[in-house]
C-alpha cells in the first residue's frame, strides 16, 4: 500500500460523517461532536436519512447530496454493515479516498461477519479507497486538529504516532500523552485491521515528519514475515514500541472474541522482535514511557550510568534495579569523584551511586549534574530526589505558621530550587546530547509539585519511580546498539 494514500486518512482536506444521529448517545452523534469542538478546520458535513443541520452541520440524505466542488477525502462511517457496501460505491463515485469504518459485526462476530468483512475489503480494493477498520473506534491527526473518534481523549500535540488493534489502548495511550504532556502526532485504533495493517501504518509513520517513534499494540500478526521484514526497515529510521496482547493462552482465547484475531506464538513473537529492533515492553505503562522516552530524550552512545541522588536509599534500589539490567553501573572515574569532592562535604558517597548525603546548598545539585553528565566515560544520567524541597515547602504552606516566621520566604526559595533543578536536568541533556532522567513519586502524589511541573514544561518525562527510568534507559540502549550494529548510528 503506497504510503501517500494515507494522506486522505491522517490529512484530509474534508471529513463526511455518515449516518449521524441527533441523539447525543449515538456513534455518529459522538464523531462530528469530537471533530468540530476539537478544532478541526477542512471542511466537513454528514449524512443522515433526514437532513437538515446536527450541531450546526449540514446533512445530506446521501452522499451524491454533498455539496459540489467541496473537496472530501475521508468517510467516517457510522452506518450498519448492510449499508456499508453501496455507501463505499457512492464514496468512490465522490472521489473520497479513505473510509474509517467503526462499524461491528464483521471479522469479530462469527462466519457470516468474516464474510462480509472480506467482501467489504475486496470492493474497497476494487474502488480505489483505503479502507481502515472496521470495528474500530476512530482517528486523531493532531497536525490538522482531528478528532475523529467515537471516544474521547485528544491528546496533545507531540511526536508519538500510535496504532492499536485495541481501540481501548489507543484511548489509553493518547490519556497517558495528557498526564504527562507528552504528545501525539497520529493515532489510530486499527479494529480488525481487515484491509489497513498494524504494519501499514507503521510504514506510514516511518516517512511521517510529524512522528518521531511508533507505539503499537497488536494481538495477531496475520503474515509474520511480511510483518517483521517491514517493521525492520521501520526502525531503521525510528523507534518502534510495540506492547502485545495474548500472551498467554487466556489472553489468546480473549484476542479471538475481541477482534478476531489469532494471536501469534509469544517465544517466536519476541525473538523476532530483538531481531528487527522492536522495543518490546511487557505493561501499557511501559510502552507508553519507552515511547515518550524516545521521544524526548537523546539516544545513549554506550551502557555506563550515573545515578545522582540526594537520598542513600533511592540511589540503593536505583543500583540494583541498573544491576538487573542490561545497562552498566559506572565505577566511578578518580577524576570525577576529585571533581565532586570541590562541590561536596566530605560525607557524601563517594561513589556511584553519587549520594549527596544532605549536602546539598544553592547550585550543588546542578552543579554536580553537568559535571557528571560531561564526563567522557558517562553516558547517561539518573537523578533522583527532585521534589523534596517543594514538598517541604507544601507542608509548610499549609500550617498555622505560613507565611510570619519567615516562611513565605523560605518557601519561595524552596520552590525556585526545585524549578532550577528540573531545568538544569533539561539543559544539561540537550548540551551534552546525553540522557538525563529524572524520577519521584511526587509525579503521582503530588503532580502540581514545582519539580514534576517543571519537568513536564521542558517537554521530558518525569518517571514516577527510578525502575521505570531505568527501564525506559535500557530500551533506549537496546535500541541504541541494534542501530550500531546495523551501522546506522
Amino acid at each position: 500500500m503506497k504510503v501517500d494514500a494515507f494522506d486522505a486518512l491522517f490529512e484530509p482536506r474534508g471529513v463526511v460523517v455518515a449516518g449521524v444521529s441527533s441523539h447525543p448517545g449515538k456513534f455518529g452523534f459522538v464523531a462530528l461532536h469530537n471533530i468540530v469542538t476539537q478544532g478541526y478546520e477542512g471542511a466537513l458535513a454528514g449524512t443522515n436519512l433526514d437532513g437538515g443541520e446536527v450541531l450546526g452541520v449540514p446533512m445530506a440524505r446521501s452522499i451524491a447530496d454533498l455539496p459540489p466542488g467541496v473537496p472530501f477525502d475521508l468517510v467516517f462511517v457510522c452506518t450498519p454493515v448492510s449499508a456499508n457496501p453501496a455507501l463505499l460505491a457512492d464514496c468512490a463515485r465522490r472521489g473520497i479516498r479513505a473510509a474509517f469504518v467503526t462499524t461491528a459485526g464483521y471479522g469479530e462476530a462469527g462466519a457470516a461477519g468474516l464474510k462480509a468483512e472480506r467482501e467489504l475489503v475486496a470492493l474497497a480494493n476494487d474502488l480505489g479507497v483505503l479502507l481502515a477498520g472496521p470495528n474500530g473506534q476512530g482517528l486523531v491527526s493532531t497536525p490538522v486538529s482531528l478528532c475523529a473518534q467515537i471516544v474521547a481523549p485528544y491528546p496533545p500535540p507531540g511526536t508519538i504516532g500510535i496504532v492499536s488493534q485495541s481501540g481501548n489502548f489507543a484511548s489509553s495511550f493518547q490519556n497517558l500523552a495528557i498526564a504527562t504532556g507528552i504528545g501525539v502526532s497520529r493515532a489510530v485504533s486499527a479494529g480488525n485491521a481487515a484491509a489497513v495493517t498494524v504494519a501499514d501504518y507503521l510504514d506510514y509513520f516511518a516517512a511521517d515528519p510529524a512522528t518521531n517513534v511508533a507505539l503499537g499494540y497488536v494481538e495477531s500478526v496475520k503474515d509474520g514475515r511480511d510483518f517483521f521484514e517491514r517493521a525492520r526497515n521501520v526502525t531503521a529510521a525510528k523507534p518502534v514500541v510495540v506492547l502485545k496482547g495474548g500472551a498467554t493462552a487466556g489472553g489468546q482465547r480473549a484476542a479471538a472474541s475481541h477482534t478476531g484475531a489469532l494471536a501469534t506464538d509469544d517465544r517466536l513473537f519476541h525473538g523476532l522482535c530483538r531481531q528487527a529492533g522492536i522495543t518490546r515492553a511487557s505493561t501499557g505503562d511501559e510502552a507508553f514511557d519507552a515511547a515518550a522516552t524516545f521521544a524526548t530524550q537523546p539516544l545513549p552512545r554506550g551502557p555506563r550510568t550515573a545515578v545522582v541522588t540526594s537520598a542513600g536509599g533511592w540511589g540503593v534500589v536505583t543500583a540494583d534495579a541498573i544491576a538487573r539490567s542490561e545497562l552498566e553501573l559506572l565505577p566511578l572515574p578518580a577524576d570525577l569523584s576529585a571533581a565532586i569532592d570541590e562541590k561536596l562535604p566530605p560525607r557524601w558517597s563517594r561513589n556511584n551511586p553519587i549520594d549527596f548525603a544532605g549536602g546539598e546548598t544553592r547550585d550543588t545539585i546542578p552543579d554536580v549534574l553537568e559535571l557528571v553528565a560531561r564526563h567522557p566515560d558517562v553516558d547517561a544520567v539518573v537523578f533522583l530526589g527532585i521534589g523534596i524541597q517543594s514538598n517541604e515547602a507544601r507542608l509548610m504552606r499549609g500550617g498555622r505558621f505560613y507565611p510570619d516566621h519567615g516562611l513565605d520566604r523560605i518557601v519561595a526559595y524552596h520552590e525556585r530550587q526545585d524549578e532550577r533543578f528540573a531545568q538544569a536536568a533539561a539543559a544539561i541533556s540537550a548540551a551534552t546530547g546525553k540522557p538525563v532522567l529524572t524520577a519521584t513519586e511526587l509525579v503521582y502524589t503530588d503532580p502540581s509539585n514545582p519539580a514534576p511541573r517543571t519537568v513536564r514544561e521542558t517537554g521530558r518525562l518525569c518517571y514516577p519511580s527510578a525502575f521505570r527510568a531505568v527501564t525506559a534507559l535500557e530500551h533506549l540502549w537496546r535500541y541504541a546498539r541494534y542501530r550500531a550494529r546495523r551501522g546506522l548510528a
